[in-house]
């Protein structure tokens, strides 16, 4: 049993920068690859940012370039560093851990493929 404890949420205006935490309990942080997703009022999950056991690293489209996904595996925690907030960027981000073991980035862009996730934590970004 894995479980995923975010941090770091809150309130930016535009072109602000925050830094989530996820930390994970348990003794095997290392084999899982560990995903970030985001959920805005009125719309679907949707993946935002993966890093795999390997520390492989995936994105989606919109946030290339201004968010970086990153693992700590002595300290059991993934960070998102977000950089030039935008608006549209406004959702409950939610941390997610995986227990497979895959190289093909569809597989981490997936909500069904992870087997442990947070509570999730607010991000607001204001224009």
């Amino acid at each position: 049993q894995v479980q995923l404890v975010e941090s770091g949420g809150g309130s930016v205006q535009a072109g602000g920068s925050l830094r989530l935490s996820c930390t994970a309990s348990g003794r095997t942080f290392s084999d899982y690859s560990m995903g970030w997703f985001r959920q805005a009022p009125g719309k679907e999950r949707e993946f935002v940012a993966a890093i795999t056991w390997s520390a492989i690293t995936h994105y989606v489209a919109p946030v290339k370039g201004r968010f970086t996904i990153s693992r700590d595996n002595a300290k059991n925690t993934v960070d998102l560093q977000m950089t030039s907030l935008k608006p549209e960027d406004t959702a409950v981000y939610y941390c997610a851990a995986a227990r497979g073991k895959r190289y093909s980035a569809m597989y981490y862009n997936t909500g069904g493929n992870y087997d442990y996730w947070g509570q999730g934590t607010q991000v607001t970004v204001s224009s």
